[in-house]
């Protein structure tokens, strides 16, 4: 039995000398404690040194990826016979060796355990080996193949992305910020100015260009605004309520305003650059949700291929995890939608079809994500077709035909699929563009067309309420002669008819109420009152007749005092007759 030990410095080829052993993998480790019990249990058969890092480099990573490369292949064909077992440590080599060379391979726990053992003794094993020349060529090979894994790995234009589209989110911050601070500081001096220019790139311009707000008069700003713009500054102006302010002052209020102009402009290059790279990497993506979108659902997952991973029901709620967790919390309705709010799609569907349309759009959107990620084709065909079956979807749910206002239009992902160029200059796009001249004669066209559309429209519309009209009035029409066919006596037959059910249903009322009086009095005659109530009216006279005994009682006692009182005013009133005539004498 062989042993394939793999090292830094080369690749190195043990015979097992006591196979009987290995069975016992647990108390393996006991034969590589010293030196020479290692020497008994191995022996070394061949070590085949690398020539250069770049060798090394080539050997490592085909045996990280799980292939046989062709040194390999030449060090065991020499060195091993078809009839010998072979002992790897990595399974997916084990059988890249089966399929190739025909040999038999082992790959199991006591396989590891003499790997370790065989670790820890190699310099001893290999003669003229020493530690410290291991770990110089561990240490080089090791930062050799991770610049190598950095410079060939398929993730890496996504982390271009991830970054692009934070600093995207973080610009629309800052422009929001500075562009506020720009109107407010200025405001100060020409508060009037912010209610005529609405937006915040072409204020800023103005106020460059401006300053202070008696240079008006002798500024040019048709290069920036429209003349009734201006001539609407020029008449505010003449009425601002502004202060006045400093040149110093005016100059600082400049220098934001440029700052504003030049994130702009930057923002608008690294937007021109996202979509570039998202219509590169993921044009299925992109089709399906729009380049913003998908490049914050990569942003979310990481990269592509954590993306491709998602089922379609993660990818709906991406973005939204705070919601899912606090109402799973408290057992509430969870979330519809994450970021795939965002989309055009789910957009333009009503409010009560938002979650249907995001359900629907998140299962083709996985499929086109998978496809961007493990596919080998270029186009976006599959996301073209995805995009237009949801459409399809979304007209038989909301009942009219869907505006294509939002996402990228399928001129930009036809046939021929553009690619990246990596040698582009940071000012112009990624992918180089055709251009086209604007053709002002297909508006006009298109114009007239649409005019003389309505028109036949509005006479449509018009003939067909002419013809509504007229038949409304013929019903009518029919409804007043019916009304006066109908004769005198059939009026009177009716009444007589009302007039018998009104008499036949006050007698059967009177007859039920005397039917009621009469049992009532049946049952007041044959009552007889049971014993036990016998006994309770008698307990509730005796309680009356003691309750009246004391309230009698009550009475006797308060009489005298009453009395008494009566006498005292009456000796009270002769005293007062007695002094009133003495005074009139």
């Amino acid at each position: 039995m062989l042993v394939l030990f793999e090292t830094a410095a080369g690749l190195a080829l043990f015979k097992v000398l006591d196979e009987g052993k290995l069975k016992k993998a647990d108390d393996l480790w006991s034969e590589f404690e010293t030196p020479s019990k290692a020497s008994k249990m191995v022996a070394l058969k061949k070590f085949s040194k690398y020539d250069s890092t770049a060798e090394a480099l080539e050997a490592t990573t085909a045996l990280v990826e799980g292939s046989l490369s062709k040194d390999l292949k030449k060090f065991l064909s020499k060195n091993v016979v078809e009839k010998e077992t072979l002992c790897v440590a990595d399974p997916r080599l084990a059988t890249a060796i089966k399929d190739k060379l025909n040999l038999k391979c082992v790959t199991d726990n006591s396989v590891q355990e003499l790997m370790r053992g065989i670790r820890n003794q190699m310099t001893a094993l290999v003669e003229g080996m020493e530690q410290s020349d291991v770990n110089t060529m561990a240490l080089g090979l090791s930062h050799s193949l991770s610049r190598y894994k950095l410079k060939f790995s398929p993730d890496k234009v996504d982390t271009m992305i991830v970054q692009a589209i934070a600093l995207l989110d973080d610009m629309d911050k800052e422009l929001n910020i500075y562009a506020m601070r720009v109107r407010e500081w200025y405001g100060w001096h020409f508060p009037e100015l912010g209610r005529v220019v609405t937006d915040n790139l072409m204020y800023a311009r103005t106020v460059k260009l401006l300053g202070q707000r008696a240079n008006l008069a002798t500024a040019d700003l048709s290069t920036i605004l429209t003349e009734e713009l201006i001539s609407s500054i020029k008449d505010v102006s003449q009425v601002s309520m502004g202060t006045e302010v400093s040149e110093e002052d005016i100059e600082h209020v400049r220098e934001l305003a440029d700052q504003v102009i030049n994130i702009s402009e930057y923002r608008e290059q690294l937007f021109e650059y996202l979509r570039n790279r998202m219509q590169a990497i993921a044009p299925n993506l992109t089709v399906m949700v729009g380049e913003l979108v998908g490049a914050r659902l990569i942003a979310h997952a990481g990269n592509l291929m954590n993306l491709a991973k998602y089922p379609a029901s993660t990818i709906q709620i991406l973005g939204a995890e705070k919601a899912l967790f606090r109402s799973l919390k408290t057992k509430n309705a969870t979330p519809k939608y994450g970021l795939i709010y965002h989309a055009s799609l789910v957009g333009q569907s009503n409010p009560k079809n938002k979650g249907k349309v995001s359900r629907i759009l998140a299962a083709k959107t996985a499929l086109a994500v998978r496809v961007d990620a493990l596919g080998e084709t270029e186009g976006a065909s599959i996301g073209l077709d995805a995009r237009a079956r949801v459409e399809m979807r979304l007209q038989q749910i909301e009942g009219h035909p869907i505006t294509r206002s939002g996402g990228l239009a399928k001129k930009s992902f036809g046939s021929q699929q553009r690619k990246y160029d990596n040698t582009a200059s940071a000012t112009t796009p990624g992918v180089q563009r055709d251009t086209t001249m604007y053709d002002a004669s297909a508006d006009i066209q298109l114009e007239k067309n649409g005019k003389d559309k309505k028109d036949k429209k509005h006479e449509d519309s018009d003939a067909d309420k002419k013809k509504k009209k007229e038949k409304k009035k013929a019903k009518k029409a029919k409804e007043s002669s019916s009304e006066e066919e109908e004769s005198d006596s059939d009026k009177k037959k009716k009444k007589k008819a009302k007039d018998e059910k009104k008499s036949k249903d006050e007698k059967k009322s009177k007859k039920s109420k005397k039917s009621d009086d009469d049992e009532d009095d049946d049952k007041s005659e044959n009552y007889k009152p049971k014993k036990s109530e016998k006994v309770k009216v008698k307990k509730e006279k005796a309680d009356s007749d003691s309750e009246q005994e004391k309230k009698d009682k009550k009475k006797d006692k308060k009489r005298p005092r009453e009395e008494d009182s009566d006498g005292d005013s009456k000796k009270k009133k002769k005293k007062a007759k007695k002094a009133a005539s003495s005074d009139s004498d």
